[in-house]
């Protein structure tokens, strides 16, 4: 196949009388797709209903040390919810904390804390001159709106296939004490499916922060959501590493079930050291008097182990699989060779990441959505939604049915073709 840039213009333009034609043609079935966000599918939410039984009338609704679950008390979470979500996050039970239903409302939590009354005694961030966060990228958009809410300084880490550019980070983090901390999905990273390599990992273990209130944000979303039973991301576990490394309070490992049973319905946690969860503690007596209890209760009695998340997000993958392998086939049969365009393989998590030719983003997610598919605002995946070389599109397939996402990667291909095309031809 030959590669758009190595053909005339005179090409180039027959090429683009072909594809303005399919393009009306598609435009004109009138599509409403959406791939805006990496929602589980209403089969995927179907998986979970079970446990909406699990808590029937007449269930003991005392935890194991015999809190009555409907009333006041146990702030940071009841025993067999710490268990839980602990094996989850690979951490003993007395290194977390239950949360209510967001871990991304515990980050937000985490964020204004930090500003408003320092970390573990140091002055507050509203008091300082100068914050700086460390901002992988491609990144999770969620988390860059929020250190930019606090007017927080982003700075730009390029990925890599092993994790963030570790040589910046670390002379960042070591020589700058306005760096208060770096956001990571260290796992099936957002977007690009990446997972962290055990040297980045002991790499972020051994930092010699200059400021005594940095800490790593370390998001692990996708900590169990593999593609594949065969073929999963292996993940070194910070916490024991940063204890082994002299350095226990610089991480908080942030971890939820919002893919796994319901999203917004269900329950989140912090692993750390005990000094890091002593501070949270003093702060959560002022905030709240216990979190929904019955809805850890009800998440416990539905899994009950390690064993039972890992054999209930089997399913997930059953339905994820397909839909990820249809894209990948779709990109791999219509852009290879063309020199448009690359992406990511995951094994895992929710997102597909594509990187288009420079300056054609935005034109290509312009174009989608003028032919019915709706997909995540390109600029969407970097600080202040300013992509540097505008090429970068996260590809979310779990929402839609295996037949409208196949019909939007052909939508997605065509747009990137088309736009690539008139691209060249104002060169």
């Amino acid at each position: 196949m030959k590669k758009y840039c190595e053909m005339s213009r005179e090409e180039l333009l027959d090429l683009k009388k072909e594809f303005d034609r399919e393009f009306d043609e598609i435009k004109a079935e009138g599509l409403a797709l959406d791939m805006s966000r990496g929602k589980p599918a209403p089969d995927q939410l179907d998986l979970s209903m079970k446990m909406m039984e699990v808590l029937a009338g007449d269930a003991d609704l005392k935890c194991e040390t015999g809190v009555d679950c409907r009333n006041y008390g146990v702030i940071d979470g009841i025993p067999e919810a710490k268990r839980l979500l602990g094996e989850m996050s690979e951490v003993e039970p007395e290194n977390i904390i239950i949360y209510g239903n967001s871990s991304l409302n515990v980050m937000f939590d985490t964020i204004a804390r930090s500003y408003s009354h320092g970390v573990m005694g140091n002055t507050p961030w509203c008091k300082l001159d100068k914050v700086k966060f460390l901002c992988p990228v491609p990144g999770y958009d969620r988390h860059f709106r929020i250190t930019e809410f606090f007017g927080i300084e982003m700075i730009n880490i390029p990925m890599t296939q092993e994790g963030p550019d570790m040589d910046m980070v670390e002379k960042y983090v070591n020589e700058d004490p306005a760096v208060k901390g770096i956001w990571c999905v260290p796992k099936y990273s957002n977007p690009q499916g990446y997972t962290y390599s055990e040297e980045t990992v002991k790499r972020f273990a051994h930092l010699k922060p200059a400021a005594p209130d940095f800490r790593i944000y370390w998001d692990n979303a996708y900590s169990i959501h593999h593609l594949y039973d065969d073929n999963q991301d292996f993940l070194l576990e910070i916490l024991d590493e940063c204890a082994k490394a002299g350095n226990p309070d610089i991480v908080y490992k942030f971890t939820s079930t919002s893919k796994v049973s319901f999203p917004g319905s269900g329950i989140a946690a912090v692993a750390a050291s005990k000094a890091n969860l002593d501070d949270f503690r003093k702060y959560m007596t002022v905030q709240t008097i216990g979190h929904d209890k019955l809805n850890q209760l009800r998440h416990v009695r539905f899994f009950k182990d390690i064993n039972g998340l890992h054999e209930h997000m089997k399913k997930h993958a059953d339905i994820l699989r397909p839909k990820f392998e249809l894209v990948l086939a779709t990109l791999d049969k219509e852009l290879t060779g063309l020199g448009i365009g690359e992406w990511t393989k995951p094994h895992g998590g929710y997102f597909i990441s594509f990187d288009s030719m420079e300056g054609c983003a935005k034109a290509i997610v312009a174009k989608a959505k003028e032919a019915g598919v709706v997909m995540t605002g390109a600029g969407a995946t970097y600080p202040y939604g300013k992509d540097p070389k505008d090429s970068n599109i996260r590809i979310a397939p779990s929402y839609p049915s295996v037949e409208e996402l196949g019909k939007a990667a052909e939508v997605f291909v065509l747009c990137v073709k088309l736009v690539s095309v008139e691209k060249l031809l104002e060169k």
